[in-house]
C-alpha cells in the first residue's frame, strides 16, 4: 500500500518499524494491516446486525401468516362471529405490516453500511490503484456518528407489502367472500350475502364499503410505491418490480446516471467514468500533482476568458468517480480558488479505462 493511498488524520503518515507506512493520529500510530483488520471487523459486525434485524423481519412474517391460518380456521367453524374475527386478523396483518416495515428501516440502515464498505473499499481493492474514496469514509462515518434510516416509511412499508403482505390480504378477502356466499347455506342472491355481512345494527352494505376503502387504500400504498428505490441493502429487480408505477417516480437519467449504467463486454461493471475540465492560475503545479500523486494523464488546452480576455491554460483530466474526491482534495491543496467542472462520459477507452475491442 502506497504511503498516499492511506487516509491521513492530522499528523499524516509516518513509517513505522521494517520502513512500513503507519497512519498517524493524535499519538497514536496504525499501520495499514491493522486498519484493514478493523475494517473487516467492522464489516462483520454491521454484517451481524443486518442478519439480525432480517431475522425479526421474518418472525413478523410468521406471526402474520399464523394469525391468518388461524383466522380462516375459526371463521370457518363459528358460524356467528366469523366476520368479527376476519376483520381482527385483518387489523392485525395491518399492524404487523407496520412493525415490519418500521424494523426493515433498520435493516436498510446496517445494510447500507455494509454497502458502503463492500463497493468503496473492498471492491477498491480489486481496481488498482487502490484508493478509497474520502467521501466514502466521510458517509460511512456520519453513518456512525449520527444514525439516520436510509430509506422512507414509505417505501418500506410498500417494499414489505408487495413482498409479503399483499398474498395475506388476498386470502382474507377471498375467505370473507367465500364464507359468506357459502356458510351455513349458499346464498340465493347477492342482497343475502350482503345482509349476512352485517354486525348487529350496522348493515352489511356499511361493513362491505368499509372493507373496500382499507384495502384499497393499503394496495394502493403499496402497489403507487413501487418505483421507489433508495434501499440499498436489498437485491433489486434489475428493470424494476412494476416498470410502468417506476416511471411515475423517477425523473429521465442524466448524463453522469447513463455513464453509471455502462457495463463492460466482460459482463462487468465498471466503476462510472467522469471527464473534469480545471481552470487555475497554477495548472503546471496541478498537473504535476495529478501525475505524481493520482498516476493520470493530464491534457492541457490554450482557452481564453472572454470577460477578462486573459488567456489561461485549461486541464482535461479523465477519472472514476472514486478519484473525484481525491482530486478536489489535491486541487484545493495548490489553488483554493480554480474552477473545477465534473461531468460523466459515457465510455472512454485506453489505458487505465475500458479497453479497446479487438477486431473480429
Amino acid at each position: 500500500m502506497a504511503t498516499q493511498d492511506i487516509p491521513t488524520g492530522e499528523e499524516g503518515t509516518t513509517r513505522a518499524a521494517g520502513g512500513q507506512a503507519a497512519w498517524t493520529f493524535r499519538g497514536h500510530q496504525m499501520q495499514p494491516a491493522e486498519f484493514t483488520t478493523a475494517m473487516v471487523q467492522l464489516y462483520q459486525a454491521e454484517m451481524r446486525r443486518a442478519n439480525t434485524w432480517r431475522t425479526r423481519l421474518d418472525t413478523t412474517t410468521q406471526w402474520a401468516v399464523i394469525a391468518v391460518g388461524a383466522a380462516i380456521f375459526y371463521a370457518f367453524t363459528n358460524t356467528t362471529y366469523y366476520g368479527v374475527i376476519l376483520i381482527l386478523s385483518t387489523i392485525f396483518v395491518t399492524l404487523s405490516l407496520w412493525i415490519e416495515s418500521r424494523r426493515y428501516r433498520y435493516y436498510e440502515l446496517w445494510s447500507h453500511r455494509v454497502r458502503l464498505m463492500e463497493t468503496d473499499f473492498f471492491a477498491a481493492m480489486l481496481v488498482p490503484p487502490f484508493a478509497p474514496s474520502p467521501e466514502w469514509a466521510e458517509s460511512l462515518a456520519e453513518s456512525l456518528l449520527q444514525p439516520d434510516f436510509p430509506i422512507t416509511m414509505w417505501e418500506a412499508f410498500g417494499r414489505r407489502f408487495r413482498r409479503n403482505y399483499v398474498v395475506l390480504f388476498l386470502i382474507l378477502g377471498v375467505a370473507w367472500l367465500a364464507r359468506g356466499f357459502i356458510y351455513p347455506t349458499p346464498a340465493a342472491s347477492l342482497a343475502e350475502f350482503i345482509a349476512r355481512s352485517g354486525f348487529g345494527t350496522i348493515p352489511g352494505s356499511v361493513i362491505l364499503g368499509i372493507g373496500l376503502v382499507y384495502n384499497g387504500v393499503l394496495f394502493l400504498i403499496g402497489f403507487a410505491t413501487a418505483g421507489l428505490r433508495q434501499a440499498s441493502g436489498e437485491v433489486l429487480p434489475k428493470f424494476g418490480e412494476f416498470p410502468v408505477l417506476g416511471e411515475l417516480w423517477s425523473s429521465p437519467p442524466s448524463g453522469i446516471e447513463r455513464a453509471a449504467r455502462n457495463v463492460s463486454t466482460q459482463g462487468f461493471r465498471r466503476r462510472q467514468q467522469m471527464l473534469i475540465w480545471l481552470i487555475s492560475n497554477k495548472p503546471k503545479a496541478i498537473a504535476k500533482r495529478i501525475l505524481e500523486d493520482m498516476h493520470r494523464g493530464v491534457t492541457s488546452l490554450h482557452g481564453q476568458g472572454m470577460f477578462t480576455e486573459q488567456e489561461r491554460e485549461v486541464l482535461m483530466v479523465a477519472i472514476t468517480v472514486t478519484e473525484v474526491a481525491r482530486l478536489k482534495a489535491l486541487v484545493q491543496t495548490e489553488d483554493p480558488n480554480a474552477l473545477l467542472i465534473v461531468t460523466g462520459a459515457q465510455e472512454i477507452f485506453g489505458r487505465g479505462f475500458k479497453p479497446f475491442a479487438r477486431p473480429a
